[in-house]
């Protein structure tokens, strides 16, 4: 078991402590080796036994106050007011034969193109590159006008964002959650042998197993249990073979196997994968309420985690953590369940003391009964059953705004269609419209997604609650704040805003750009979030004005800012940020501040400095910095084409046999008709390709397949060589009408 990080995690936990999680404020300031003095200098047998009861008490109590009916907290998010933006524009138009663009003569614009560039003010057409960046540099090198793009920013951070976890995970949380498995298997052995041979013997045993298999899957070394032996071996075959739904010996239930497969970045590092199998078993096995012996395991693996300080610290520390990135968990745990252990059991409680008390554990399940229900499933249930089902689970998946408003929106919640079809899988649409978009729920119209018989009252309930500005909802976890930071994409761009954004066309635009972004945000936390599943059933001829453009979105650039300050002063709280990063995460803050103040210059048609055109001319260049600094450590990476910017993510499950997919092809390149200085041009920028389609349960895609699909073969050092290749998958039709 590697050691080497204890004391950096020791540090996380003192953090965690002081923000106020869990009730841990006091636990350091104690003598490890305090309780010597306090015992009696002379003990008679009466006072020895008296001095150890009394003990107990205090360590019962101090175990409870650890957890009691708290998670640990998450770091306050900038709540900053948003950014007010007034858009005063001066109307123009482009000529239908593009003879009033100043810079035609740059391009080669065939009819297609140029019908669109005159109608809507732009088009997507052709291939940007493997990188986001490349189109950029490629702009100025031939002195093209460049057009920054929200697309262009948030795939660079969500480049920052997987490259910061990935080193969280490889250098700290790995060793932890090794560290915890062990401790909590050697536990949870220790209670089997105070209660076998009594009513609590299977649960005891059910835990060894359990945290076996998690210790296992880390590459820890634990004893050899003969009383799980067969639990563990079964496991880890399914676990490991990930091949689809079977039933789990550990619950008794059907677990989704295929979820185990290692996806996004963790496909292809080894000690990565070992961690994505891990904790995705930690956060998917559920220890369902209704079955007395699943509850009384829940309570076995709380009082283990609670009486052992080092696993209480390592839990925490490794669950306020990944919290922070990616939200806080909708399932009942630890946190809720020792609150109740102590309402049942009294002030002091032990595990030799749990046999035979059937009276207090019937008065624990009742309570446990009335916890709240997880929002969002992810578990295979039948026809007919509560989409929600009710129990504990060790370190689970957590809840997301994308998740709840899709459970809402597929089958059993929105019933059958006229035909007597069943929903599902949800559409990537379904986000943006409960959302307040009207052109997403127009396209989901059109597609007949709304024809389900609760459909349209479930989607008018979500949109009504999802309308207000709760900041808390927006601020709990970076991952929220991303999805907070696209919302604007979503807004009417009607007059007062540049000629090319006032069209249907371009609202479809922000909406690829608004999946493309979603889909890089679920495939950086495929491991942490819950998936909602349904129910079973030439040569210049003179010297241009390369002079560029900025995409008027200061309400966005504005949240990406506070995203990036977010994320840095998140991580040097918890103490996981070093020098570089932090000054790498500074410069993408000022980026996003620089493209604010001119997107608000832009906004009253005010000319730009010389120094804010230069910033607009050299962006590929910082662009390709955050991308070199997010490779950096991926041995055998030398270029773009080794390692292409395209990545698949499954998120959602119909336990049928389908899963639903989202991707993003290469970046595409929009040219749009700008105004500077008084003249319309023609700039570049580089935008998403977005992908959706339904695909085998048994056979989640992961990037390296994806990329073979698109036409990469995978080398022995898995770099990606293109090849000749169709794709067996074509973009959504709401995407083609703005393409060429």
């Amino acid at each position: 078991m590697k050691k080497k990080k204890a004391g950096r995690i020791l540090a996380i936990f003192v953090v965690v402590c002081m923000l106020g999680g869990c009730g841990l404020t006091d636990m350091f300031e104690k003598d490890a080796g305090a309780d010597e003095f306090f015992a009696p200098e002379e003990d008679t047998e009466e006072e020895a036994e008296e001095w150890e009861e009394e003990k107990a008490e205090e360590q019962t109590q101090e175990s409870f106050s650890r957890a009691e009916n708290k998670r640990p907290s998450l770091l306050g998010m900038n709540t900053e007011e948003d950014v007010t933006v007034s858009p005063n524009v001066s109307p123009y138009t482009v000529e239908a034969d593009l003879s009033n663009v100043d810079n035609l003569w740059q391009f080669y614009i065939e009819d297609e193109m140029a019908e669109k560039l005159a109608s809507n003010g732009f088009v997507v057409a052709g291939n940007a590159g493997y990188e986001f960046f490349e189109v950029y540099e490629w702009n100025r090198y031939s002195l093209i006008p460049n057009f920054v793009t929200v697309d262009s920013m948030m795939h660079t951070y969500h480049l920052y964002f997987s490259y910061l976890m990935k080193n969280i995970e490889k250098d700290y949380l790995a060793d932890a959650l090794g560290e915890l498995s062990f401790g909590m298997a050697s536990a949870s052995a220790e209670q089997y042998e105070t209660l076998k041979g009594t009513e609590w013997e299977t649960a005891a045993a059910r835990n060894v197993a359990f945290f076996t298999v998690g210790a296992k899957l880390l590459g820890v070394d634990v004893p050899e249990y003969d009383y799980a032996e067969d639990m563990v071996t079964r496991e880890l075959d399914a676990v490991n073979s990930a091949s689809g739904v079977a039933d789990c010996m550990i619950t008794g239930k059907q677990e989704d196997y295929s979820q185990y497969i290692p996806r996004g970045y963790y496909e292809g590092d080894a000690q990565l994968e070992q961690y994505f199998k891990a904790m995705m078993w930690y956060g998917r096995i559920h220890f369902t309420q209704e079955e007395e012996d699943l509850d009384r395991s829940a309570l076995l693996i709380s009082l283990a985690l609670t009486e052992d300080e080092r696993n209480y610290e390592l839990w925490e520390s490794i669950y306020a953590v990944t919290s922070f990135f990616a939200g806080a968990s909708d399932d009942s745990g630890v946190c809720e369940y020792v609150s109740l252990i102590a309402e049942a059991y009294g002030g002091s409680i032990s595990v030799s003391s749990l046999a035979g008390n059937e009276e207090a554990f019937d008065t624990f399940h009742a309570k446990t009964a009335k916890l709240a229900p997880p929002q969002i499933n992810s578990i295979p249930i039948w026809d007919g059953e509560s989409n929600v089902i009710p129990g504990f689970r060790f370190m689970g998946q957590r809840f997301t705004i994308d998740a709840a408003i899709m459970q809402k929106l597929i089958y059993q919640n929105v019933k059958e269609d006229a035909s007597g079809n069943r929903r599902m899988l949800p559409d990537v649409l379904d986000v943006p419209a409960a959302l307040g978009s009207d052109k997403a729920l127009e396209i989901l119209t059109e597609q007949g997604d709304t024809g389900y018989a609760d459909y349209p009252e479930n989607m008018e309930k979500l949109r009504e609650n999802l309308s207000g500005s709760d900041k808390g909802l927006w601020s709990a976890s970076l991952y929220a704040n991303w999805l907070h930071t696209l919302r604007p994409l979503l807004e009417k761009k009607g007059e007062g805003y540049p000629f090319f954004m006032q069209n249907e066309e371009w609202a479809k635009k922000d909406l690829e750009c608004f999946a493309g972004s979603f889909t890089e945000l679920k495939h950086d936390t495929v491991l942490y979030t819950k998936q909602v599943m349904a129910e079973m059933g030439g040569g210049m001829e003179e010297e241009p004005d390369d002079r560029g453009y900025v995409e008027p979105e200061p309400l966005v650039f504005s949240r990406f800012h506070r995203l990036a300050v977010s994320t840095a002063e998140g991580l040097k709280k918890y103490n996981m940020l070093d020098s570089a990063d932090e000054e790498n995460l500074s410069r993408l803050a000022e980026m996003a501040e620089k493209l604010q103040t001119i997107s608000d210059k832009e906004l009253q048609d005010e000319v730009l400095s010389d120094e804010e055109y230069e910033f607009i001319k050299s962006y590929g260049g910082n662009l390709e910095h955050f991308w070199v600094e997010a490779v950096k450590n991926d041995s055998g990476v030398e270029g773009t084409q080794e390692a292409p910017s395209a990545v698949v993510v499954d998120i959602a499950t119909d336990p049928n046999g389908q899963v639903l997919e989202v991707a993003t092809g290469l970046p595409c390149v929009m040219y749009v008709t700008v105004k500077v200085d008084g003249k319309i041009k023609i700039a570049r920028g580089s935008v998403y390709s977005f992908y959706q389609f339904p695909w085998d349960l048994s056979d989640r895609l992961t990037d390296s397949k994806w990329r073979y699909m698109m036409g990469y073969q995978a080398d022995e050092n898995g770099n990606h060589i293109p090849y000749d290749a169709e794709l067996p998958v074509k973009q959504p039709e709401w995407t083609q009408s703005y393409r060429y």
